[in-house]
């Protein structure tokens, strides 16, 4: 070695795979720390962080407590260099480089992000792309959003092959038709001539995709199956996928497709997928429109007519559901998570809403009489019961980083996205319920958004609220957490997520 007085310092996998790049080496002097530890030297006081899997089995993080830098590995890397010519700046290629080398590991990114969560971070050093001293909320957003598989961007993400190019000609009238309905971003890539990697990208970019191929040898085209292959390797979910197929005499690839995408989570297929023969013509068409419908109603605009100000269809969208309670104090929107919403008369209509006295809407109602009720749908994630109910309207403005709002006549926000109603109400009476109040009040205005079902408590419990972890007995990989229930590990067991031999398992407590 050129240094021998050096002090090596890693964890226990570290040293191992030393080894294993460098058979015979000889390290004179070497510091094994694992989670928690600390070292000091002088002012710095170095902390390890240990970030199994993110991207490699043996990666830490150093936390520097004087400097306040959190030298993070892998972590909020990126491609390439900073580029100011880019319009969207860091994100392009961290995105890239995420979901490219780090996406298959979201769950343990959100493990790293919770012990980050703890650490007063100033700086953030990887070991690609620069270093990140300001701003840092917008890099650990996108990675709680990355991690979380997560939409980052309304849009639709359309990737296709075709042979003879009548399945192409399917996909740029469905991109046309979608960008006439007012759809964000459309983003279209040819399998076949794009960037694989990009594609993927622009796949967990976007919250709707379209997979458009040919049939193939009684399934699809190769590029299309390597991609869909890439998709569920990396975990892909949360989305809603829709399909256009072509097949000259025996159409397949709409059904093989599906069946490739049946082990991800929490997909929702379109109803309306497109099924050429051979080419386009007046039937298939008019399948193409009816899918750039579907896909772009969630997008269009809330313009509501002065005659249907007044639905009475929105209060069917009352149960005993979850909603958001929006308010303005004058300086500015807020909004909170209330699950007390019924309808106590209908001639005229009315309203109950019961908010907790403890809460800062309970306050600005009390003082201001107006308030919106959003019913939300049960494709709301666990993001928004955190955003508006994880949080104080005193000391946050919960709608300066909040993009999916609008603002109704009563002059008070109502949500866009993940709400199927929004009924405004003014209040005409208050009752002291001891906790609560609960405030009487008269509809001025109720409109319908969109179809979706309204999310009840039952839902959000069963399938959006996190569950707990519960304390198993057995043994847990070292390596990505994985934990298999039983007494005894098997000599020969391999983990199923990151393939690991029993020997880097370690029995639970």
């Amino acid at each position: 070695m050129k240094y021998p007085a050096t002090t090596v310092v890693g964890n226990k996998k570290t040293f191992k795979m030393i080894e294993q790049f460098f058979p015979g080496i000889i390290l004179a002097n070497t510091l094994e720390v694992e989670e928690g530890s600390v070292l000091e030297l002088g002012k710095h006081k170095l902390s390890f962080v240990m970030a199994p899997m993110v991207h490699w089995p043996e990666v830490m993080m150093t936390y520097d407590s004087y400097e306040q830098i959190l030298f993070s590995a892998d972590a909020f890397g990126k491609f390439g260099a900073l580029d100011t010519e880019d319009p969207e700046g860091w994100a392009c290629e961290a995105r890239r480089y995420y979901f490219g080398i780090v996406g298959k590991y979201g769950a343990q990114v959100q493990v790293v992000l919770k012990k980050a969560a703890g650490l007063n971070i100033r700086t953030i050093c990887p070991l690609h792309g620069p270093v990140l001293d300001e701003n840092l909320g917008y890099y650990l957003g996108l990675y709680d959003t990355w991690s979380s598989y997560l939409p980052e961007t309304d849009g639709v993400c359309i990737c296709y092959t075709s042979v003879y190019g009548n399945t192409k000609k399917a996909v740029e009238l469905l991109a046309e038709e979608l960008r006439k309905r007012g759809v964000p971003k459309v983003a279209v890539n040819d399998l076949a001539r794009s960037d694989m990697p990009e594609c993927v990208e622009d796949a967990f970019r976007y919250d709707k995709l379209v997979l458009a191929t040919t049939t193939y040898n009684a399934g699809i085209f190769p590029y299309m199956r390597e991609f869909i292959d890439m998709l569920t390797e990396r975990n892909f979910q949360k989305r809603t996928v829709a399909f256009i197929e072509n097949g000259t005499w025996a159409p397949q690839a709409i059904k093989v497709m599906k069946q490739k995408l049946e082990g991800c989570k929490d997909i929702t297929f379109a109803q309306n997928n497109v099924s050429l023969i051979s080419a386009l013509n007046d039937d298939t068409t008019a399948q193409v429109i009816a899918l750039a419908e579907e896909l772009s109603e969630s997008y269009q605009k809330v313009i509501v007519e002065n005659e249907k100000r007044i639905d009475p269809t929105a209060l069917f969208r009352i149960g005993y559901g979850l909603y958001v309670v929006t308010c303005n104090d004058g300086t500015k929107q807020n909004g909170q998570i209330v699950n007390t919403v019924s309808q106590i008369a209908n001639n005229p209509d009315r309203i109950a809403v019961n908010i907790n006295k403890a809460n800062y809407t309970a306050d600005v109602v009390r003082k201001t009489g107006v308030m919106n009720v959003c019913a939300l749908t049960e494709s709301a994630p666990f993001q928004i019961f955190q955003h508006f109910g994880f949080q104080s309207g005193l000391t946050v403005n919960k709608f300066e980083s909040y993009e999916h709002y609008d603002v109704a006549q009563n002059g008070v926000a109502f949500l866009t996205k993940y709400s199927n109603a929004y009924i405004s109400l003014r209040v005409f009476e208050t009752v002291d319920l001891g906790s609560h109040w609960m405030f009487l009040c008269n509809i001025t205005e109720s409109v319908v958004i969109n179809k979706e079902d309204t999310m009840t408590y039952t839902y959000y419990q069963k399938n959006v609220k996190p569950k707990p972890v519960e304390q198993k007995s057995g043994w847990v990989c070292d390596i990505c957490g994985y934990v298999y229930e039983g007494d005894e590990l098997p000599e020969d067991f391999i983990c199923p997520l990151c393939k690991h031999p029993a020997s880097d398992f370690s029995k639970l407590n």
